[in-house]
């Protein structure tokens, strides 16, 4: 899975697709530990995989939240309030 793949998913089909991995990475695993897996080179692409697939998932989540706040129009401050020079007896 390649970056490009991932860009014109949306969340809903990111998660799925992350579930997926994660399914074949115990797949992965289990092959492994039975002494069955032949390409151990396999293991090493799909964590790399997953670990793609998040970062679009933070990223996707980030990006609306950042969106909203450039949208809001800056805030003027209030100049704060000047002390008198004179003491209160």
């Amino acid at each position: 899975m390649n970056a490009e793949d991932l860009k014109t998913k949306t969340e809903d089909e990111l998660k799925k697709l992350l579930l997926d991995t994660r399914k074949e990475q115990m797949n992965l695993r289990f092959q492994r530990s039975g002494g069955q897996l032949e390409n151990t080179a396999q293991i090493r692409k799909v964590r790399r995989s997953i670990a793609r697939i998040k970062t679009f998932l933070s990223a996707t989540k980030a990006a609306p939240a950042s969106k909203a706040e450039a949208a809001k129009p800056a805030k003027a401050k209030k100049p704060a309030a000047k002390k008198s020079g004179t003491k209160a007896a």
